[in-house]
């Protein structure tokens, strides 16, 4: 008869991610069966349209209040608890605020500088490229508003990265009151 390993602490854990994976492993499979279903549902009613590849991925980043972060990227799209495929993928975006000056890097893989168009709205950055199949779309909130005359933008190896300078915030100007 073999004998028994003794459970340990440690063994929560390994229970708990073995848990997690099986998680997501079963929530995968059901968004797969549910995507083929969308596509023969779409090839009754004649009207299937292909998009490229289906793209979908997350970041999580612990932000400065400790909480997680989750950022999605690609061109599937949760709706209504339905997927929801586009034609334009939306980038992986980072955003990195040093005292002075906020950068932005975006993964646009696949198209030119000259493919790429990127603007400058309040404090708002759009994205946009078109190259043959691949098509990418993204609107960037800034944290905090910038002087848009003074953005760079450079792309090389599929990574577009932009520059801006904060705008100054306009010092509140007081009247001192003198007490009687």
């Amino acid at each position: 008869m073999p004998k028994r390993r003794r459970k340990s602490f440690w063994d929560i854990f390994d229970e708990f991610f073995e848990d997690i994976f099986e998680d997501i492993d079963r929530e995968f499979r059901d968004w797969m069966k549910r995507m083929e279903r969308f596509e023969e549902l779409a090839e009754e009613f004649g009207e299937r349209r292909v998009f490229g590849p289906y793209v979908y991925g997350f970041s999580i980043t612990i932000g400065p209040d400790g909480k997680p972060i989750i950022k999605e990227f690609g061109n599937v799209r949760r709706i209504a608890g339905r997927p929801r495929i586009s034609e334009e993928r939306e980038p992986l975006v980072d955003i990195i605020e040093d005292k002075d000056i906020i950068t932005i890097v975006a993964e646009v893989p696949g198209v030119s500088k000259e493919d790429i168009d990127v603007k400058i709205k309040g404090r708002t950055l759009i994205i946009s490229a078109a190259s043959g199949d691949r098509k990418y779309y993204k609107e960037v909130e800034l944290p905090t508003d910038v002087k848009p005359e003074t953005a760079k933008a450079s792309y090389r190896n599929g990574v577009l990265e932009v520059k801006v300078e904060k705008a100054e915030k306009e010092k509140e100007k007081g009247f001192k009151i003198k007490i009687e």
